[in-house]
């Protein structure tokens, strides 16, 4: 559900060169917060689109803001190398009912699709106005869901790309808004998160399937869950992780810290992941390696099969718990984790903390 971003800087793959600019007020944008500005901002993108220069910019100028129903960014165009300047306030329906969407993309807010060679860079912001969305969950209405479309549960999600650096992000949800991951990485590969703040009511950082060589730095994460990587295997299928590195992350107040969770009876394998120069502030369980994710109250089958873990490093973490765990592995019996190594750790806790292990 999306709550709030400012931006950022998000490159793909870009080269130097005298662009073309286009500033949506040009296609006759109102930037009032309440007139619909989508038509505005389609024309503005096709006429970038269709130009003849190499290189081309898609300006939303400062001081305004524009209202939005769904949009999707088609990188088919002409220019090889585009940049959308993002200095205004971007602004999805506030209520669900007023949500209209004749795209392919309608469970997405803004989509950038088939681009080879992106920036998304200014310092504008994006509100998803989420919480009347967010009070539409399936969790919440079982009947709604027959008859609404999906609500937005993520603020930015990277699927199938490759050579992402996305940094300078702001991230914001309310704490108590369950199921509002601020970041979601899945089969990507050469993807990097930098200096950003994220605070949601979920993980700050998802990590699913299929990422590969996927760099994490200067994260400041809270509140929230932290950084996952998983959950990994749910139903038996095959998952995959590999090349992983959170640096210089700090954790203020979140419920989890680093985890990794697996499901029992799922393939493949999560490995190569590192953990380095991690500090933590109240934070209630810093570090999770679980094997037997299961949702609450529910009782899940064992198997003989379990998601490999291996070649994990955890290295110069220090900081403050807020809960009686500091360290959470619980490992298959049948396929436990391999090469698991620690160094360095320093967390303070009151007289009643232990660490946990289950094998």
């Amino acid at each position: 559900m999306l709550f709030s971003i400012s931006f950022f800087q998000w490159v793909l793959f870009v080269q130097s060169m005298e662009p073309f600019v286009y500033d949506v007020n040009f296609a006759v944008a109102i930037g009032d917060g309440e007139s619909d500005d989508i038509e505005a901002f389609k024309n503005a993108w096709n006429i970038v689109c269709s130009s003849h220069i190499s290189s081309g910019v898609f300006r939303v100028p400062y001081g305004q803001k524009f209202l939005l129903q769904p949009l999707t960014f088609n990188g088919e165009c002409r220019p090889k190398n585009i940049t959308f300047q993002i200095d205004g306030i971007l602004i999805a329906p506030s209520d669900p009912s007023s949500w209209k969407c004749n795209d392919t993309n309608c469970n997405n807010w803004i989509t950038f699709q088939h681009f080879d060679g992106l920036i998304v860079q200014g310092i504008g912001s994006l509100h998803g106005q989420g919480q009347k969305w967010w009070q539409m969950g399936c969790m919440h209405n079982k009947v709604l869901c027959s008859s609404q479309k999906a609500a937005v549960c993520l603020h930015l999600l990277k699927n199938r790309s490759s050579s992402v650096h996305a940094s300078k992000l702001n991230i914001k949800a309310p704490k108590d808004s369950p199921n509002t991951d601020g970041i979601c990485i899945q089969h990507s590969t050469n993807v990097t998160i930098a200096s950003s703040i994220i605070k949601t009511g979920d993980d700050c950082i998802a990590i699913g399937d299929g990422p590969k060589y996927i760099n994490i730095n200067r994260i400041f994460c809270g509140p929230g869950h932290g950084i996952s990587i998983g959950s990994l295997g749910e139903n038996g299928r095959r998952k995959t992780v590999e090349y992983v590195t959170v640096r210089r992350a700090n954790f203020c107040t979140t419920e989890n810290g680093l985890r990794i969770k697996t499901w029992q009876g799922g393939h493949r394998y999560a490995r190569y992941i590192r953990f380095e120069r991690i500090s933590f502030s109240e934070v209630i369980r810093p570090i999770i390696i679980d094997q037997y994710t299961c949702p609450p109250h529910q009782h899940c089958k064992n198997y003989n099969t379990a998601v490999k873990i291996s070649n994990i490093l955890y290295n110069d973490l220090r900081g403050t718990l807020n809960g009686e765990i500091a360290v959470e592995l619980s490992y298959s019996k049948s396929v436990p984790c391999k090469n698991i190594r620690m160094k360095d750790i320093q967390l303070n806790y009151g007289i009643n903390g232990y660490f946990f292990c289950w094998d």
